[in-house]
């Protein structure tokens, strides 16, 4: 059974500056909640309920969230106001938050291997908070994942199609289809060029990883732009033995992005915030 899901936490979130010079992208809300509060209850949803985090300088408000305010809880206790604390007591009463910081940033694939201590020797999940997944006619995405992992035992990347203009922002699959929605991994690419793209499914921040992906990152060599790329380890990971690519069902929004940010706003206000679902 995976119960650890892992969060990467500590990247500067460049694209969203200024907001992120103060505040750590993770935090950013949407409607009234948090970025990462969406990500763990996503996690605890699919019965991952231990959360790790890979933090930074500069992260702290990450693990004050997913803590116990009692001067705040005190002022507000027995009005109204009480509600909107409901949601992250759940999480904190239902789940364990662990922390270790990535000292230097050096990829995706360094920052969750800095999470090895936290991890152990056991399957995982990894989420990117900023990647923010909702599906409103049935299970999340991890939750999705997970059964397909019980039934493959096998890593797992989500994916999604995206124009063939952007592959340049994305790790790209190629593979061999084994039902409409999962592919066979063959080939993985960091940030191609649109000419040198294997296809349009680009992978999102979803994964399900074996606990053999941390041998496979330590022996992986610096990459595009100077970083640790998953992808490459992943690569590894398929020639020799299995990885599966998942198109999901569900929404994914970007909202490293302004735009990406302002749609998964919009979207939450009418699903879940006008339907007081959002606390």
């Amino acid at each position: 059974m995976i119960k650890k899901c892992l969060f990467p936490a500590a990247g500067y979130g460049t694209r969203f500056l200024p907001a992120t010079k103060a505040m750590p992208k993770e935090m950013l809300p949407v409607v009234n909640k948090p970025l990462i509060q969406y990500g763990v209850e996503e996690a605890l949803e699919a019965g991952l309920n231990q959360i790790a985090i890979v933090t930074g300088r500069g992260k702290r408000a990450l693990e004050d969230h997913f803590d116990i305010s009692y001067e705040l809880e005190h002022q507000i206790r027995n009005t109204d106001k009480e509600r909107y604390l409901s949601g992250i007591r759940r999480l904190i009463d239902s789940c364990s938050f662990s922390y270790t910081r990535q000292i230097e940033m050096r990829g995706l694939g360094h920052a969750i291997l800095s999470g090895r201590p936290l991890i152990g020797d056991e399957p995982f999940a990894v989420v990117l908070a900023d990647d923010l997944c909702l599906n409103t006619e049935g299970d999340g995405v991890l939750a999705q994942m997970v059964r397909l992992y019980n039934q493959f035992r096998c890593s797992i990347v989500a994916i999604e199609e995206v124009p063939p203009e952007e592959t340049s922002k994305y790790g790209i699959i190629a593979g061999e289809a084994i039902r409409d929605d999962i592919y066979r991994v063959s080939s993985m690419v960091e940030k191609p060029r649109p000419e040198d793209a294997p296809s349009n499914l680009a992978i999102i921040g979803r994964y399900i990883l074996t606990p053999d992906i941390f041998e496979l990152i330590e022996q992986t060599e610096p990459g595009k732009g100077g970083e640790i790329q998953i992808t490459d380890a992943l690569m590894k990971q398929a020639q020799q033995g299995c990885v599966l690519a998942y198109r999901f069902k569900g929404r994914r929004f970007d909202c490293g992005s302004a735009e990406g940010y302002i749609a998964a706003t919009n979207f939450c206000f009418e699903h879940f915030y006008k339907a007081g679902k959002a606390f």
